[in-house]
Order: C-alpha cells, then sequence, then structure tokens
C-alpha cells in the first residue's frame, strides 16, 4: 500500500482546505495517508477528516501577517516592529520544521498545496518521492506570477490544474520553454449531491467564499443596492469571514443594508447548504478565480449563477443563457438588471437552475477521484 503525504499551510477554513480534506479522506481507502499542516491555527481541522487520516503539525505557530498590517494602518509603529520580529521568528521556525520534516519524509507520493511549498518539496525531497504540485489559484495574465509558479516547479514531476483553460496554457508554457513537468487537469470536487433544491419562491441572493479583495465582496454590495433599489423583498446572504469582512460590513452599514444584509461569517456546511435551499440566484464577484467549487455547490440545488466574466473559472462554468450569466467588464449595473430580470421571471429561473444541475452532475466526486486514482496509480482493489 502507497503512503501519500498532503501539504499545507494550515487546515483552517478556505476552499484548497475543504479540497485537500476530501481528497485525504478518499485516499485513505487505498493508502497510508498523512495531511501535513506548517501552522496550528485551530485546535481541530475546519473541515471532518476521516479517522484513518494521520494529522500532523509541524509547529504549534500562527502566522501574524495580519497584526503587522493592523499595527502599520494604526500607525502603531512599537507593536509594528514588534510584529515584524515576531513574524521573522516564525518563518525560521516553520522553514527549519518544514526542512527537516521533507527530508526524512518517507511516503512515495507527496503533494504540496502552494507555490512555496512546491520550492520546498522539489529541493529537499529525496530522489525516488514523486512529488506534485496541486495549483488552486489562477494567473490572471500576470507573468510574474507564473514565473514564481514555473520556479517553484523545480524537481517536481507534475502540476495539477482546476480547469482546461489553465492546464492547456501551462503545457504550452512548459513545451515552449522546455520545462520537464507533466500538467494534469483535475478540477475540484463536489461532495455530494443533494435532494431536495430551491424552490425560487423567494427573492434571496446567495454569495460564499473568503472574504479577501480577491473576492470582490465590496462590489457584491454596490450591485445588491442597485437591485434592492428595483426590487421589493430582495435580501442577501453573505457566508464567510476574511481580512475584508470588516470593509464589506462598513459598506453594508453605509448604504443602509443591515436589514436587508445578512453576514453570517463561516458556517458549517449543511447550514451553507440550508441558505443554497432558501435562495433564488447564486453571485460571485471575484476578480479572479481557477475553479469556483462555490459555484458547483449552488449548480447542485439548481440555483442559476452569475458573476463578473474576470473570474476564469466562472468563465469555464457559466454558460450564458444555459446555466446563468457572466457579466463583462465587471459592469455593476448589468450584473444588477440580470438579477432583478431573473427575480421576475420565476419560470426562467427554474429553466436556468435545471441546467445549472446537470453542469453540477459532471463535478460529482466518483467522477474526479478517479482521475486522482489515475494520476496516484492507486490500486483500488
Amino acid at each position: 500500500m502507497k503512503k501519500i503525504t498532503i501539504l499545507t499551510e494550515d487546515l483552517g477554513y478556505g476552499g484548497i482546505e475543504k479540497s485537500l480534506c476530501t481528497l485525504a479522506n478518499y485516499l485513505a481507502s487505498f493508502a497510508n495517508v498523512e495531511v501535513v499542516s506548517l501552522y496550528k491555527i485551530y485546535e481541530e481541522p475546519a473541515f471532518l477528516l476521516d479517522s484513518k487520516v494521520n494529522i500532523k503539525y509541524l509547529t504549534e505557530l500562527k502566522p501574524n501577517k495580519l497584526d503587522i498590517t493592523y499595527n502599520l494602518k494604526n500607525l502603531k509603529l512599537f507593536s509594528f516592529f514588534l510584529a515584524i520580529i515576531n513574524y521573522t521568528r516564525i518563518k525560521i521556525k516553520s522553514r527549519k520544521a518544514l526542512l527537516d520534516f521533507i527530508t526524512i519524509c518517507d511516503s512515495d507520493i507527496i503533494i504540496s498545496t502552494n507555490r512555496v511549498l512546491n520550492k520546498y518539496l522539489g529541493n529537499y525531497k529525496k530522489d525516488e518521492v514523486n512529488a506534485i504540485a496541486w495549483e488552486h489559484l489562477h494567473h490572471h495574465d500576470n507573468i510574474e506570477y507564473v514565473k514564481l509558479l514555473v520556479k517553484s516547479l523545480k524537481n517536481i514531476n507534475t502540476l495539477v490544474v482546476l480547469s482546461k483553460s489553465l492546464a492547456d496554457y501551462y503545457k504550452n508554457y512548459f513545451a515552449e520553454n522546455n520545462i520537464n513537468c507533466s500538467v494534469e487537469y483535475i478540477p475540484d470536487i463536489l461532495d455530494e449531491i443533494p435532494t431536495e433544491y430551491t424552490n425560487y419562491k423567494n427573492n434571496n441572493l446567495i454569495a460564499v467564499g473568503k472574504m479577501t479583495p480577491r473576492k470582490g465582496f465590496e462590489d457584491l454590495i454596490t450591485v445588491f443596492k442597485l437591485v434592492e433599489l428595483n426590487t421589493n423583498d430582495v435580501y442577501l446572504n453573505l457566508v464567510g469571514d476574511g481580512v475584508s469582512k470588516n470593509k464589506v460590513f462598513k459598506k453594508v452599514v453605509d448604504n443602509n443594508l443591515t436589514r436587508k444584509v445578512h453576514m453570517y461569517g463561516y458556517l458549517p456546511q449543511k447550514s451553507i447548504n440550508k441558505l443554497y435551499k432558501d435562495s433564488s440566484i447564486f453571485c460571485m464577484t471575484s476578480h479572479t478565480e481557477a475553479f469556483g467549487i462555490t459555484l458547483i455547490e449552488a449548480m447542485s440545488y439548481k440555483l442559476p449563477v452569475i458573476a463578473f466574466d474576470s473570474a476564469e473559472g466562472a468563465r469555464e462554468l457559466i454558460k450564458n443563457n444555459y446555466n446563468g450569466y457572466l457579466i463583462k467588464n465587471r459592469n455593476e449595473h448589468e450584473m444588477a438588471n440580470k438579477i432583478v430580470e431573473l427575480l421576475n421571471n420565476k419560470k426562467e429561473l427554474k429553466r436556468l437552475g435545471e441546467n445549472a444541475y446537470k453542469t453540477a452532475l459532471n463535478y460529482q466526486k466518483d467522477k474526479v477521484l478517479n482521475l486522482w486514482s489515475k494520476l496516484l496509480e492507486l490500486d483500488k482493489k
């Protein structure tokens, strides 16, 4: 039986962490699996891991980037310099722990989940280890990001990406630049197909994701304000937490939307699923998105999806007038108008929702995990 290690920075809340936990739980039926986390954010992983999966924390440390940002923004210079010193200490200790682990790791396969971990894995792994880099971000036409990613792939056997367009891009780039690393397309995994769906009886909108600038939640508040001016009894449910949460909340307050916008923070998946079922449209205002697992989750509840076409993953999943709509040029008025139009046409909502459900079926757990089994050459007997 093969031994497989999945390397991650932490086991907190987020799409990457959710995906790796789903993968680890599946692999545990056919291999000895361990999830190794550089930092320990919480006492327990945010997402459930099978008892057969071994969890290992390399340090008890927690990153302190937010402390640095907060102290600098508020001109607390002494606290800022202390935070910088602490940041350096954390980096030195965590780097040593990571190198020590990779050097002695006896796994047959090690899967890295970000660019920084790729670099150390490639430089310090044993020669016989099959090293896989699992890329969850889109380059967003930033060639400097591409170069940094490629630089991190030295001695990495395979790059796994979440979309067909990314796979084509990196295959061409690697061929043109003589980079010895194969590329595989394996999308994110839809954990389960629900048996109950939305009934479109309300005017609830929903958005789910980590509240970072990249996700564009402040723009969504602008869109929702335009919708609210033209539609009665419309509400927006926001699920997620992160560094932009306070800014989003301030914009909600400034626009007098506290009765109409519900900010839930992080929720367990069962609670999110209940909100999907109680909504009529899923909205995505991300600036960039490699895939968009929340889009697929929403589609599985027969929710039409509307997104800005700057989110590359949305462009791969959404077909205009089939399962939702892509809005060009991050046009907030156009997105608001399309939402109002659909809320006033329940028959059209249902048609789009049925097609969204058909789209979601392409990402069922068994279909996607079989791609991992093939890549990892697992014996499933």
